[in-house]
This record gives C-alpha cells, structure tokens and sequence, in this order.
C-alpha cells in the first residue's frame, strides 16, 4: 500500500494544478446536482417492528388523511391571577386568536376551539387551543411559522398569558451556527500548531473542499434514495472533524520529512505514503463505526450513518490526492519563516513536549497507567445511574414560549398533558366494537398513573378507535414509561376479553419504543463494531495486542463521559453554570452515537501515534526509543486534533436546547479523555510494560495476513543495510510477507 500512495502522492505533486482542477469541477458538478434535485422528502420517523409503529400504520390505514406525524402545535392561555379565561374579555380576545390561526397559513389543517373542546382547566385559569398542519414539522414554510409566532405576540394584552409549545416551533428553531465557531476554533489551533497561515489553511479547505462535495451528494440523491431531510447532519458534522484530523496528518509528515532535507516532491511522496496509509485505515475503522449504525435497524440512523461513512471515506480521497497537489503549490510557505532559515541538521535537536513526556511515562509507567485508570473509574462511577430517554419542552430553557407553555399546561391540567397517550383499538376481530371500547376506556381510566381518559373516536368504518389517555405524570418520566408498559400488559387480556386488540402510540409511546430499540442494539453495535476494527488493526499493527489494548481502551472514556452526563443531567451537579433547566434521563441515543464518533475519532488517533511507533520499531529501535519517537513526531498533532475536536463539541453546551447540549458536553469529555489519558497516558504505559511483546504476533497468523506496509520500509533505500537486530525486529513484527 505505501508503494502504491507513494506513487499517488507524488503524481498530485507534479500534476498539482489538473488535480485541483478535477476537485473543483466536482465540488461544482455536485453542487449544480444538488440545487437542480428535487427536494429531499420529510425524514420519517419510523420505528419498524414496534408496537407504536404497528399502530400508527393502522391509524393511517383506518382513518384515510390523517397523517399522525404531521406538525402540530399548542397555544395556551393563561388568565391573570384572580381571573378566568371564561369571562368576556378573555374568552373574546381568544376566540379572536383562534379564528386568526385558521387564516394564518394554508398549511393549517384545524384548529380547536378550547371553549367547544373542553380544554379548559377546570380552576378555568388555563385553557389551549390544538393546532393541527397538513405538513410534518420539518416541511413547514418560514411564513407559516412567522405566522404562528406572530399571533401568538399579537394575543398577548389585558393581563393574558399567551405561549406556544409543540413540533411547530421546535422546527422553527433557528440553527445554531455551532458549526462556524468549530471551524474558527480549529483555525486556531492549526496556526498555533504550524506556526504558518498556508499549513493551517490547507486542512481547512481539503476538509470544507470534501464536505462540500459530500453534502451536495447527499442533496442531489436525497429525493430518488429517498434519504430524507436530515440525512447529512452526521456527515457534515463528522466530514468537517475528519477532514481537519486527516490533513493535519499528512502536512504534519510532510513538514518531517522536509525538515530531514529530502525534496519537495520525495517528501510529499513519503509523507501520502507513510501517513496516508495511517489516514487510510483510520477513515476505514470510522467508515466501520459510521456503517454499523444499520444494526440498530432504524432507517433514519440507518441513512444518517451509511451518508457520514461516505463523506469520511471521500475525506480520505481528497486528502490522498487534493493536499499534495496543494502543497505543491504551497511551496516553502508551509513552514514559517523561522523554520525555513534553521539547518536541516538543527531540525530535531530540541526534545518536544512529547517526547519529554513519553520519557516520563516509560521512567513511572505502573504509576501512570494506574492513576488514569482509576481516575476513569471514578468518573464513570455516575454511569451506574443511567437512566436513558427521551427530552421533552420542559428540559427547554426558561425564556423560551415552548417551555413557558410547558409549564403553564403542567400548572393547570397537569404535567402528563404535555404528553398525552394515543391508545388505538383494533375492534376488526371483535362482535361489538363499542363496548370493546367502553371496556378498554374503563380498564385504562383504573390503572394507577392515569389523570383522565377521554371518549373513544371511532373511524367511518367503526372498526378501530382512537382513545387519548392523559398520564399524572410528565412525559419523559420513569412513571410515564411504566404506564405505557402497563397499558401493553393489560393488552392480551382485554383482547381475550373483547376481541379487540390495544396498542398505545402517539409521541410518547413512540419515545418509548425509540429507547428501547436504542437500548437493545447497542451491545450488537458495540460487538459488530469493536471487532471489525480489532481484524483490521491487526492487519495495520501486525500484532495481537496492540490493537485488542486499543480496542478495549476506548470503553474507559466511553464509560467516564456517560457518568458525567449522569452527573450533569440527572443529579444536577454543576447545572447552573452549565445552563441545565431541568433534570432527566440522557437522550436514548446518547451511548449509541458516542460509542460510533468517539471509537471512530479514538481509532484515528491510536492508528496516528502508533503506526509511527511501529515503523521506528521496525526500523531498529528498541520498544522505548520507538514510544519516544512516536511521540515526538504523532503528540503534537494528536494533541492539536483532540483540541481542536473538544472545543468544536464543547461549543455546542452553550446551545439552548438540552439534548444538543448533552451531545456537546458528552462528545467533548469522551474525546478530552480518550486522547490524553487513554492515549498519551494509558496507551505508552502498557506498550513500555510490554515491551517487545506488544508486538508479538502468532507464527501462523504471520502467514495469513498481507503485509500492507503501513509504515512504507519498502521506500527505504537502505532497508538492505539494516543491521541483524532491525532485521530480526521486522521479521518479529512482519513475519513472512505477503507481496501486495
């Protein structure tokens, strides 16, 4: 493999100004593709296999143009203290406020009149008029959002409280721009890095270059794939991550290999060979990580991953071909003025940070690896707790309408109203629909947790009916969950009874439903996932141990990030400062998607530090002095991508809505900890107590395996001088080769 990118990289070299043409004729050509597509379809939030979905197919099959997952909202009104929404003024100015709703959009379906529907608080302080749309939250239009909010300001006056909750607004949430503050934050880094503008440019624009192309891509074939609308927010935030990491790499070896005199084109040449090769088994163990979300069997995860896999994998291309043509055009200005007056001879004659520190690791490794493994063990002492979930409005910030008319429902109907059950009655194999009903209404109405039950609604057929049951608790609360398990429990019993066949759904039966498919995939996950990476570490490293410490490693930081988030939004610990409204369960699918980024980023810089490791070792130094070396020319950049990676993530805590925030802060302590305490602290120790045993491979494994020649001995025009010792290390860790 490193014969063959160095021929690639040395080929961008020369050919540098038709490669960057080419890029650009493609970044280009998809984005025409992408602004000439047909709009990409709503995402649909599909749970196949469950009980919710079951019944909301049967929703759409028995009650033709009901759509149960389009947009909806939820105006509510508040009287002042001591008044009533019934008396005259407030019920006429909202009377007045419904009627302009149903004139505010063509996308209103319906809107319900609270003083013909009952929803009313029986203090008569509170009082919310349902909003129905023809559309799915994501398919609303800015006017019909505008509009909603617009009304709901124009409602407020004479003392009334006007507020609005509900998938309407939360799709009318502006973006956060999380985004560009990652990629200043990464800028950054980068210059303080390289010590140059034109290095720290270039990882920049190969990350934005592939991007770009992969999200047209994904834009262009969203509506024949029928990817959805969501698609490519994994791909874009993981494309921008792995594009940055990737180019820092190589433009890292490159700088290395100038430094030691060789020739521009060698040297790029060697540096696509060397630390591409890394690149290219890192993107694959990410490529691994992303695709295996298909196991949870969901088809948005599903999409999310196999589109954020093809962007990894372009990232990987463009960084193989585009960065070498562009550092060709670059020319001495990748390092700094300073750098291109020092001898060559003067390159590495001052230890790095990393190197002083890698001694200090092999000098007290016993002391290094127990500190940080109990310190792991500590953080991850909360994740005992975790209670997994889904957020709903009340985890919401103070200020917002969405939480202000939360809270003004739970005060005066109750928490549950916030999230009411959808109960469905398959009355097909049943002699007398209605009292199968009457008899699934009362059995429900005694069941402990349940505030109120309302009439069932039958369709024209009178074959299924729809009952809404209120819970006395709110919607993401363990309380509520165990009522919808109870309603289900109860369901074989009543059919026995009656005929008919219950299932419960709506948005908080789907919620629970969501978790639990979650919850059940995430051992196959981590077991599909780990292991293919483990095979193909094996083949990178040549060696059994290696890859099974570096495999096994990441669950450390994994598990510490997990007690944090317990720490944070379940028990409240530091929630003021943080910005935590309310405390809860983590999002269902928190552990899922950081086992996928944090394995996949970890890999990378595993792959990064150790592949230098390994070719100093097999160049004919001893197990410590290649530590020492692997760290002297991988720390400065593993340090500057996890840098770069914490703070791109952290800046997603300052977000308002609480499962982003989450997100943020559980992907920005998983990816600190796993690159500087398993990695620079974990990781050297136990290759210092290994010793040459780290990279012991078995005789008849040896045999089995292609060498791929990651660290490219191959281009060495001294390997046939080595001495009997580096030729005894490179058989020890090659074995017998297999020519590729």
């Amino acid at each position: 493999m490193a014969t063959f990118l160095y021929r690639l990289g040395r080929f961008a070299f020369r050919h540098r100004f038709g490669v960057a043409v080419a890029w650009l004729v493609l970044l280009v050509g998809a984005g025409v593709a992408a602004s000439t597509a047909a709009p990409a379809v709503p995402s649909s939030f599909a749970l196949p296999g469950t009980e919710a979905q079951r019944a909301v197919d049967v929703l759409k099959e028995r009650f033709p143009g009901m759509d149960v997952e389009s947009a909806s909202a939820r105006v509510v009104f508040r009287a002042p203290a001591g008044h009533r929404v019934t008396e005259p003024a407030n019920r006429g100015r909202i009377e007045a406020t419904v009627a302009a709703l149903k004139e505010s959009s063509a996308q209103v379906a319906s809107v319900v009149d609270p003083f013909t529907a009952g929803t009313v608080s029986k203090d008569r302080s509170t009082a919310y008029a349902p909003v129905a749309y023809k559309v799915r939250a994501v398919a609303l239009s800015e006017q019909t959002k505008t509009s909603l909010v617009h009304t709901v300001e124009k409602a407020r006056g004479g003392g009334l409280s006007v507020e609005v909750g509900g998938s309407a607004v939360q799709a009318g949430d502006a973006g956060s721009g999380m985004e560009v503050v990652g990629m200043a934050i990464a800028a950054v880094v980068l210059v303080i890095t390289f010590r140059s503008l034109v290095a720290a440019g270039l990882p920049l624009v190969t990350a934005l270059l592939g991007v770009g192309i992969g999200v047209s891509v994904i834009g262009a074939l969203a509506n024949p794939l029928d990817l959805g609308d969501t698609t490519s927010t994994l791909a874009l935030m993981l494309g921008l991550a792995v594009g940055v990491d990737y180019a820092m790499f190589i433009v890292t070896r490159y700088r290395t290999e100038l430094a030691e005199g060789r020739e521009r084109e060698e040297a790029a040449g060697r540096a696509v060979a060397t630390a591409g090769s890394a690149v290219v088994f890192a993107g694959l163990t990410v490529v691994i990580a992303l695709a295996g979300l298909s196991v949870v069997g969901l088809p948005v995860l599903t999409k999310m991953g196999l589109a954020a896999a093809g962007t990894v994998a372009l990232a990987v291309v463009v960084a193989l071909t585009l960065l070498p043509a562009l550092l060709a055009m670059a020319g001495k200005r990748i390092v700094g003025r300073r750098a291109r007056k020092r001898p060559v001879t003067r390159a590495f004659a001052k230890p790095t940070v990393g190197a002083r520190w890698a001694r200090f690791v092999l000098r007290r490794p016993l002391v290094v690896m127990a500190v940080s493994v109990i310190g792991l063990g500590a953080l991850s002492i909360p994740a005992a707790s975790l209670k997994l979930g889904m957020p709903d409005e009340g985890a919401m910030a103070v200020g917002t309408t969405q939480r202000k008319a939360y809270d003004m429902l739970s005060d005066g109907f109750g928490p549950g109203a916030n999230g009411p059950l959808t109960v469905v009655i398959d009355a097909k194999g049943s002699r007398d629909a209605t009292r199968a009903a009457q008899k699934v209404t009362s059995t429900v109405r005694e069941l402990k947790g349940v505030a109120a039950v309302g009439p069932a609604a039958f369709n024209a057929a009178y074959d299924t009916a729809v009952v809404t049951v209120v819970p006395s608790t709110k919607p993401g609360s363990v309380q509520t969950e165990n009522l919808v398990r109870t309603i289900r429990a109860s369901s074989a019993d009543l059919q026995h009874v009656t005929g008919a066949r219950t299932m419960v759904t709506g948005l908080t039966g789907m919620k629970v439903d969501f978790s639990k498919k979650i919850n059940g995939a995430l051992l196959p996950y981590l077991g599909i996932t780990v292991g293919l990476a483990f095979v193909l570490l094996v083949l990178v490293f040549r060696s059994v141990l290696v890859p099974l410490k570096a495999a096994v490693g990441f669950l450390l930081p994994i598990g510490a990030a997990l007690g944090s988030l317990v720490a944070v939004f379940q028990w409240g610990w530091l929630a003021d400062i943080l910005g935590v409204y309310q405390k809860g369960p983590i999002t269902s699918t928190m552990p899922i998607l950081m086992v996928g980024i944090v394995f996949g980023l970890a890999m990378d810089y595993e792959v990064f530090l150790v592949t230098r490791m390994r070719e100093a070792y097999t160049a004919g130094q001893t197990p410590h002095e290649a530590i020492v070396t692997g760290f002297r020319h991988g720390g400065r950049v593993v340090s500057a991508a996890a840098v770069i990676m914490t703070a791109v993530f952290g800046s997603f805590i300052a977000s308002g809505d609480q499962s982003i925030k989450m997100v943020g802060l559980g992907l920005a302590v998983a990816v600190l900890l796993d690159a500087f305490v398993v990695r620079m602290a974990i990781v050297p120790a136990i290759l210092a107590l290994l010793g040459q045993a780290a990279w012991w491979l078995p005789k008849w494994l040896r045999t089995l395996l292609p060498d791929i020649d990651v660290e490219g001995q191959r281009l060495h025009p001294t390997s046939g001088t080595l001495t009997p010792a580096a030729h005894a290390r490179q058989e020890d860790a090659g074995g017998d080769r297999v020519r590729l």
